[in-house]
Order: C-alpha cells, then structure tokens, then sequence
C-alpha cells in the first residue's frame, strides 16, 4: 500500500514568506545599485570614444606684430628654427619647452614682409606642421607667414581687376625641347583687342618658371600697380631658365642626356639659354599673343642667375631689347676651376654702349654675397661712361628684396 506523507500547510507558508521577503530585499537592493551607478553618470562628464589633442596653430601673430611659433613634440629633446629675417645663412634660434611637450619661441616684431621659414627636430629638417601655408623655391619647399602692413600691402590680392597667368607649351628647337613658360596678361586683355609691350622676367638658380609667381608675387604686385596706373599694362614672360629642364620638377618629361643641374655653371655660362629666349620664346610670344614688337617694347631683368643672363642678353643681343634690370648679379671674379663669365668685359662694354639702351638698371642688398659683384658692374659702367641706374637696398640674396626691385623696375619700363 502507498505512503503519503503528511505535510505541515503552517510550515509551508512560513516557508514560502522567507523567500517572499528575501526577493523583495534583493531586489530592493539591485534597485538601489542601479540608481547609484546612474547618479555617479550623471556627476562624472562622459569621455568621447577616443581622445583628439587641440590643433596647435602656428605662428601666432599679436596685434603688433609679435610672432610666436609653436611645435607639439614631446618627444624631442631639441627644435630650432631657422627664417629668412634673421641675419646670415643657416642662422636659427631655439624653442623652449614646457612641460606638456609644447615647444615656443618668441621671436619678436617682425616689419611688413612675406617671410620663409623652417623647422629643425633633432636634427631633422621639417615644415611647422601648425603653417598650412608653404611655397616652393626649386627643390625646397619652407613655410611661409605673411606680416600684413604698408610695406607688404602690394603682395596681397586685392579687390581690383586682375591679370591672367597661363602656362605655355612650346618648342625650343635651340635646345631641342618642349618647354614650359608661364605668361602673365594684363586685365582686360582677353576680351580686348590691344597690343601690349612684353617684359622677359627671369629666376635664379635653383628655381624655375614657377618662382617668379609663387615667390615674387609677380601677378598680384603687377594688378595692384596698373590699377595704380603706376605702371604700363603688359605681359610679363617668366620662362624656365635652366636649359636642361623641359618645365619645374614633376611637371614636364625628363628626356636621358638632358636633365642639367639647376645649379651647373657650365650651363649656365653656355649662353644657350640666351639663344633660345631670342630665337624660341619671342617668337613665339610676338606669334601667339598681342604684343608690339620691336626693341623698345621688350625688355629683360632677373635675379641672381636671372640676372646674369640678362646681362648677356645685353650684351650679345642690345639690338633686341631696350630695357635691362639685373638684380644680385655683376661682374664677379672668377673662381679656381670655375667658369669665366666675362673673359672680354671691355669688348662687351663696347658693344653695349652702341646698343642705344633705354634703362640698364642694377639693383642689389648690401648684405647680399654678390654684392661687390654688383658694384664692379656699377664701376665698369662709369668706366665705360655707359648710362645706369643704380638701387641699393639693405638686406641679402632673398625674394624680399627681388620684390621690391620688381616692383620699382617694373615702373619705369616702356615709359
């Protein structure tokens, strides 16, 4: 026969309100767990997915003037920087650090100017990463801070009629390359019918057609002056002066057995380049383009190698231009090893002082390497009582003085 056990209904229900008060107690005190994490979310701010330091901007320009330059590198152990104002080359001063890993340095007042700079981390050579603005000169590439002021006001794009600048293609059968120029045309030459005079305006060395524009400020120093009616609307021609090179570096084909050093001498003193700008590039232009022809409606300057071919322009070709600006450049002594560029100066005196020139102007910084150059071309023009005019600046071998001398030469021109 089965057996039933008999079970106490007092006991069960005794039973059954322990667990009751136990679950209401737990759950109580999850309730209250819950509760205090969601309070302790509320006080403490949440943190984003991943953490992104501030951008530092760099330089910072004070109201005066002042000009901080800042670096965030933790890491280093020594920056320095090195710009174009500081006096001599390869001159830099150092940043201090602080203890969040930024890097500072006060440089002080700077004059109104377009200043290069760069940066050097442990011995490594860098762009300030907090600049956005760079520029090229050759194969170096700095960054740049412009001090807004009267004497930089002509650099900057203003609201006034503006020039066009094309880059050009053309054939240099003298040198047997295709080859790339930039052009400047005056405002309102393409829906005009006039013609306009021509100015050849060539770099120096280690540069190439694009230096003029982007350093030299050509196009906006040109716009600002015509609408000053300071100066005469014209082209201004800025070609490739290195004779090995089809156009600036990754901008043109490299053809084997023509790829000359920006900085070969003897290049430079071959006198090819001279040729084609004769016999290539007027040609072409006085072809292509509205332009008066005729010695008084070209003339010729550059700067530093620039200079030196127009100096040669002068003098192997005085029938062909009637204006002539040499900036950094002269007579300079020839060197052990090195090319003679004037074997024959009285020869090529003589020469010029047939040639019935308009303007032979001459223009160089005090402080600049060539200095003495230009003042044995300033002595050799009085010697030969050959008519120039003279500009002498302070400063060095930099685009800060080129400018200005474009600015003044440009001026005088086709007057």
């Amino acid at each position: 026969m089965a057996r039933f056990t008999k079970i106490n209904i007092n006991k069960w229900d005794s039973i059954k309100s322990i667990y009751l008060i136990l679950l209401v107690l737990f759950l109580a005190a999850f309730s209250m767990h819950v509760q205090a994490q969601e309070d302790q979310r509320e006080e403490t701010p949440r943190r984003p997915a991943f953490f992104m330091r501030a951008p530092i901007v760099s330089p910072v320009i004070n109201e005066n003037n002042e000009v901080i330059f800042k670096l965030y590198a933790p890491e280093a152990t020594k920056v320095t920087l090195s710009g174009n104002w500081m006096p001599g080359f390869g001159t830099n001063e150092t940043l201090v650090k602080n203890d969040t890993g930024l890097w500072m340095l006060n440089v002080g007042q700077l004059k109104p100017e377009i200043y290069t700079y760069t940066m050097n981390v442990d011995g490594v050579r860098i762009l300030d990463p907090g600049n956005r603005n760079i520029q090229r000169d050759g194969s170096r590439f700095e960054s740049v801070v412009f001090i807004d002021g009267e004497a930089s006001d002509l650099y900057k794009v203003k609201d006034v009629p503006h020039g066009t600048l094309s880059k050009v293609w053309y054939d240099s059968p003298v040198l047997d390359l295709k080859r790339r120029m930039y052009v400047y045309t005056p405002p309102g030459y393409e829906n005009g019918k006039e013609k306009y005079p021509v100015l050849y305006l060539l770099h120096g060395g280690g540069g190439d057609e694009d230096a003029w524009s982007t350093l030299g400020k050509s196009c906006q120093i040109l716009d600002n002056l015509i609408h000053e009616d300071k100066v005469m609307p014209m082209l201004v021609v800025m070609p490739n002066g290195n004779p090995g090179q089809s156009a600036a570096p990754g901008e043109g084909p490299v053809i084997p057995g023509k790829e000359l050093s920006q900085f070969d001498m003897g290049a430079m003193a071959s006198g090819k380049y001279e040729e084609s700008l004769v016999k290539d590039i007027i040609p072409y232009i006085e072809s292509n383009f509205r332009v008066h022809t005729g010695k008084a409606n070209r003339a010729v300057s550059g700067l530093s190698m620039g200079g030196l071919q127009t100096m040669n322009l002068a003098f192997r070709y005085p029938e062909v231009f009637d204006y002539f600006g040499v900036m950094s450049m002269g007579i300079t002594e020839r060197r052990p090893g090195g090319p003679d560029f004037f074997p024959d100066i009285e020869e090529k005196m003589a020469s010029l002082k047939n040639a019935d020139y308009k303007l032979y102007w001459i223009g160089c910084g005090t402080d600049d390497f060539l200095y003495e150059a230009a003042k044995n071309l300033v002595a050799s023009m009085e010697k030969n009582e050959l008519p120039y005019t003279y500009r002498e600046s302070s400063g060095g071998h930099t685009w800060a003085n080129w400018r200005i001398y474009l600015s003044e030469l440009s001026t005088l021109l086709f007057k």
